[in-house]
């Protein structure tokens, strides 16, 4: 009799919660499906491959919402004016049915309902997960900034003749074109490695949030930095060996690392030398060690 009794106690205490998770499942269900659809088997467009860190982002986001659930209930019901604008304008991007604002609308409507169901300390308490959850939806940042690629296209482009030049091949580097033997190599926009780095920064983030870093302004500091540092450079050591492989005629292994699951292989240790940084930080610096102790406190 006493759970017959809670069940609709807890049903009646949240049932404005309970009702807007449905209707988020029904809207975004398909949306979400589209997305891991498009990463896993690479369906999507171009620039939206640049958000497939969402694979692992996303659930972690569900992940951190469901651990802070008893939290979340404890605040007081207290609505938000600015929560009311953001569902509306969440609402309004959803039923344009433009892809840019369909996606967009999903952050908006989540980041809405939390300042409209507990304002701003809902807000700060989901305040990570939402983060992640921005940064994993699909949008037209990566296009817009490829015009302003062409240093680093150039600078990738450079390095990886210079390294070729110092094992003895034959090499031409003119702007973002190399050429081994004659055969020609173009660093695109698309191989500047930007998708690298935006998966690299983003998992630096998350490392950082899950061993509890992430208020330590060193560590978060010299984590990034150390991501950007080995995204950049793992897609020169890239570029390298595919202006190698095509220069040579390895036309099989330029494939593989280029279109196929080398390039996921390869990704997938560039994001484990990151976390072996993050231990190397965690064990050799001395600096960073009693802050951490004392946020443990």
């Amino acid at each position: 009799m006493l759970a017959k009794q809670k069940l609709p106690t807890f049903i009646e205490q949240n049932l404005f919660n309970l009702i807007v998770i449905v209707l988020l499942g029904v809207l975004y269900a398909p949306l979400l499906v589209h997305w891991y659809d498009g990463w896993l088997n690479k369906s999507i467009n171009i620039e939206h491959e640049y958000f497939s860190h969402g694979l692992i982002g996303l659930p972690y986001a569900v992940y951190l919402a469901w651990m802070q659930r008893k939290k979340w209930l404890r605040l007081e019901n207290h609505s938000h004016p600015l929560g009311a604008i953001l569902l509306l304008v969440g609402v309004a991007f959803y039923l344009t049915g433009t892809v840019e604002f369909v996606n967009l609308s999903f952050p908006l409507v989540l980041t809405g309902w939390c300042l409209w169901s507990k304002g701003i300390p809902g807000l700060k308490l989901q305040g990570f997960a939402l983060l992640l959850v921005f940064l994993a939806t699909p949008n037209s940042v990566p296009y817009l900034i490829t015009p302003y690629t062409l240093p680093l296209q150039k600078f990738i482009a450079g390095t990886a003749g210079f390294i070729l030049m110092q094992l003895g091949f034959n090499v031409t580097v003119d702007g973002i074109y190399l050429a081994v033997d004659g055969k020609l190599v173009e660093v695109a926009p698309y191989c500047a490695g930007l998708k690298m780095l935006f998966t690299s920064l983003y998992v630096a983030l998350m490392l950082l949030h899950w061993t509890d870093n992430i208020r330590n302004k060193n560590k978060v500091t010299l984590l990034l930095g150390g991501a950007l540092f080995i995204s950049i450079g793992a897609n020169i050591v890239r570029n390298t060996l595919l202006t190698f492989f095509h220069g040579k005629g390895y036309n099989s292994l330029f494939v593989w690392l280029h279109d196929s699951w080398g390039g996921d292989l390869y990704s997938a240790f560039m994001l484990g030398t990151i976390v072996l940084f993050l231990r190397f930080l965690d064990k050799y610096d001395p600096q960073i060690e009693p802050e951490k102790t004392h946020q443990l406190d």
